[in-house]
C-alpha cells in the first residue's frame, strides 16, 4: 500500500541542497550560527516527515491558480518546502523563504520556463 507510513523515499534536487544550504549561509552571517544550525535542522526534519506523510502538504497558491496541482508545500515558516510525490518517492524542488515573491522563481525551478 503505497500510503503507508515510512513507505517513501525523499530526494533533494540538486537545486534544494543549495536552497538550504544559502540559508543556512545567511542566517549565520546576519544572525548567527546557533541560528542558522537550528533552522537547518528544523527544515531537515520537516523533509524527513515526509518519508512518512507526504500527502499532507497543500498545493502552492501560484501553481494551483494555474491549474498545476502535481506539486505540494509544506513549510517551517517562513521557510516554504516545494515538493512532488513520484510513485514512492518524493522529490524536494525548492526549499525558500516564502514571504519573497515565488511567481518567477516557482516557474523557473519548477516548469522550465
Amino acid at each position: 500500500m503505497a500510503g503507508r507510513p515510512g513507505h517513501y523515499q525523499v530526494l533533494l534536487t540538486h537545486g534544494a541542497e543549495q536552497d538550504l544550504a544559502s540559508i543556512h549561509d545567511y542566517i549565520a552571517e546576519f544572525d548567527c550560527l546557533a541560528n542558522a544550525d537550528y533552522v537547518l535542522d528544523q527544515l531537515l526534519e520537516v523533509v524527513e516527515e515526509l518519508a512518512r506523510f507526504p500527502e499532507r502538504g497543500s498545493y502552492p497558491k501560484e501553481l494551483a491558480a494555474l491549474g498545476i496541482k502535481e506539486y505540494r508545500q509544506t513549510a517551517f515558516k517562513p521557510y516554504r518546502v516545494v515538493y512532488r510525490v513520484v510513485g514512492s518517492q518524493v522529490v524536494i524542488y525548492l526549499i525558500v523563504d516564502g514571504r519573497r515573491d515565488l511567481q518567477s522563481l516557482l516557474a523557473r525551478r519548477l516548469l522550465g520556463a
